[in-house]
């Protein structure tokens, strides 16, 4: 693989800034610092797209193999929180480095864009919608190229307010300007939780004397990999708890919801398996060599050394873009979304023992033409569709767009996650194999933008024609993982 010449100045420039925080410097993010500093980022950091998949990987995320141990570098805040909310400079200048800076590059946004399904439904849920969109306040948080803001325009809001954290504000400036709808849309530079809407300035009316409830629809393509992965939920919930009218408002996706499945993957997964066995193999040769060689034995290392190889190839979520007929049973819901009423908690993954993140499989062996089950998947879907909670009976009726990152639903830039098994699970003619377990999802401790998934589970088989409860003829143990989904 041959990288551009930028690539081999990554490392030197992390390495730069992060001696700047080392040194107590924590520099601020000014627009010159942003600038410079993505100029250099390469696509294939740790945000979601096309970009993410390394050529030599086609199915993989890019990993990174490095582990933050120091607290200084730790992406969140004191608090733990996203640092964009209450993080000090330091927390911001490492959040950028890690997360915003590739959403500044046009090569990243246009990844996005050329996504289809994703555009596709955008484009019905606020284009099919005109006489809901007519002489609205709109809000988009994180605008990007600014192209939902500019349909917003084109469906007859009065205003809209496009927020955009990083430099690619002065490109959606361009985008607004260019298809005439500058004298609606305003582009505004900076974190949705810091920025101030111009109220009084522009003349807009508040559900509240003196409030700041005064946007009608709020859009976002806050979305990452299976739904929460890099944490934009957090931003949007507080935008929306701040300027979207609570009893009309309008949130777009309006519903999101949390998949899981049984899955055939059995390439991706055997190759993970071969290069960790490579690696290893590998690890033996050193510590002869180094022993024989300098005199230094370094097989104590060896555990330490077998449990990284084992997060990294085995234990880590892989992007794949699976077909149909690799899902092996009717996938199951592990967390609904109600997006005019969801919590900041709600926004932090699905804990331990909540109802919905059990799962019940039954994979018939005759009624799939694949050798056995290689782990399980997950993805979401994305609800354009009117409100359905209490609070908003008054709210306005829209006409539904639906968004589906299933493998049955073609190619999206978000894929599915495959968490494969360390052994494949082989399925037996005659016989239905049953996986029952649970799904949790958590934010990791290093990087409050990533998530690790603890999966419980065990399996056993039965003859297919033998109840569900009936005579069993194998039982496996109870299992448990986590993966780290990077």
């Amino acid at each position: 693989q041959i990288l551009p010449p930028t690539f081999h100045l990554w490392p030197l420039l992390c390495m730069y800034h992060r001696l700047l925080l080392t040194l107590g410097f924590a520099p601020t993010l000014s627009s010159a610092f942003r600038s410079s500093f993505a100029a250099f980022v390469p696509a294939t950091v740790t945000t979601r797209g096309v970009a993410d998949r390394p050529a030599s990987h086609p199915s993989r995320n890019t990993r990174t193999r490095h582990k933050m141990s120091d607290e200084a570098f730790a992406n969140q805040s004191k608090s733990g929180e996203i640092p964009s909310y209450d993080g000090d400079e330091k927390a911001k200048a490492t959040d950028f480095a890690n997360y915003f800076c590739s959403y500044a590059q046009l090569y990243h946004q246009k990844q996005m864009l050329v996504d289809h399904n994703r555009m596709a439904s955008y484009h019905q849920a606020i284009m099919g919608n005109t006489d809901v969109f007519k002489d609205k306040v709109v809000m988009d948080v994180g605008t990007g190229s600014g192209i939902l803001a500019v349909w917003a325009a084109l469906a007859g809001a009065k205003k809209v307010y496009a927020i955009e954290y990083t430099d690619m504000a002065n490109h959606a400036r361009q985008v607004v300007e260019a298809n005439g709808v500058s004298d609606i849309v305003t582009v505004i530079q900076g974190a949705v939780e810091d920025i101030q809407l111009p109220i009084a300035e522009d003349g807009l009316e508040a559900e509240e004397d003196g409030g700041t409830l005064v946007v009608d629809i709020m859009v976002s393509e806050w979305m990452g990999y299976f739904l929460l992965r890099e944490s934009m939920l957090d931003s949007v919930i507080r935008a929306r708890d701040k300027y979207l009218k609570k009893k009309t408002g309008l949130m777009l996706p309006s519903h999101c919801t949390m998949y899981v499945a049984p899955v055939y993957d059995e390439d991706d997964r055997s190759q993970s398996v071969h290069e960790y066995s490579h690696t290893m193999d590998d690890w033996s040769e050193f510590v002869e060599s180094t022993r024989s060689l300098y005199g230094v034995n370094m097989g104590v290392l060896g555990k330490d050394f077998d449990r990284e190889q084992k997060e990294y190839y085995l234990l880590s979520s892989r992007w794949a873009e699976l077909g149909a007929t690799q899902v092996l049973a009717e996938p199951k819901v592990v967390k609904a979304y109600d997006m005019s009423t969801c919590t900041l908690e709600d926004s932090r993954g699905i804990a331990h023992g909540e109802e919905m993140a059990t799962f019940d499989f039954d994979v018939d062996a005759d009624s799939t033409d694949e050798e056995c089950v290689s782990g399980l998947a997950g993805w979401f879907t994305s609800d354009f569709k009117s409100r359905t909670d209490e609070g908003g009976a008054d709210a306005p009726k829209i006409n539904p767009a639906f968004l589906s990152t299933a493998p049955d639903a073609g190619y999206t830039h978000w894929g599915q996650q495959v968490m494969h098994f360390l052994a494949k699970t082989p399925l037996l003619q005659g016989e239905t194999t049953r996986l029952q377990g649970s799904v949790e999802l958590m934010r990791t401790k290093e990087n409050a933008r990533l998530y690790n998934c603890r999966l419980r589970f065990s399996n056993s088989r039965r003859k297919t024609a033998e109840a569900k409860d009936g005579n069993i003829l194998m039982q496996g143990p109870n299992v448990e993982h986590v993966y780290q989904i990077p």
